[in-house]
């Protein structure tokens, strides 16, 4: 049997599914799910948007280093990472050194489609309140897309459920399931 990872730490874009397969996944293997973004919001005392406009982004991303270092230092758990998190050296030196790390990857439309889907009436993410949101998801992929191939593995998500993607995460990891 192979000794399960540290942590099972899953980065990628914004709703590639970080959270959704998180949950499957600590419900599957009995595992706690950490969320960075629900720490830095309980942390901050405000949603992310609200740190972005009365702080800005560097506040934001010093906070998230904070939270990502402390998450990976844990043992044990499932880690749903921000969708910038991987950007940062500090973190991703923090994610590879902590844990397994699964590269959610989902196309540009399925991305949209997804975030118009969870966010309905909600405001809009700080990254794409531009004019053209499918064109900016099409930028931020394509220059992350060099930094998240450092993670261990890739999972493409655009046709798999959250349960899907958690089984195939299960099958790499060597997890018996309780």
């Amino acid at each position: 049997m192979t000794t399960p990872p540290r942590n099972i730490i899953l980065v990628g874009f914004m709703a590639s599914g970080k959270t959704s397969v998180g949950r499957a996944l600590a419900a599957a293997v009995g595992w706690s799910l950490a969320d960075a973004d629900a720490e830095i919001v309980a942390r901050a005392q405000k949603p992310i948007h609200q740190i972005f406009a009365d702080h800005g982004e560097p506040a934001f991303r010093r906070l998230e280093r904070q939270v990502i270092a402390g998450l990976c230092a844990a043992k044990g758990q499932i880690i749903a990472s921000g969708g910038g998190a991987f950007a940062d050296p500090q973190n991703r030196r923090a994610m590879l050194s902590g844990g397994l790390v699964f590269y959610l990857s989902a196309q540009p439309q399925t991305i949209l489609r997804r975030i118009r889907q969870q966010d309905a009436g909600n405001p809009i993410r700080p990254l794409l309140a531009v004019p053209d949101p499918a064109q900016r998801i099409t930028e931020l992929l394509t220059q992350r897309a060099p930094i998240y191939a450092h993670a261990h593995h890739t999972i493409e998500t655009d046709g798999l459920t959250p349960d899907e993607a958690a089984a195939h995460i299960i099958k790499v990891c060597g997890i018996n399931p309780p």
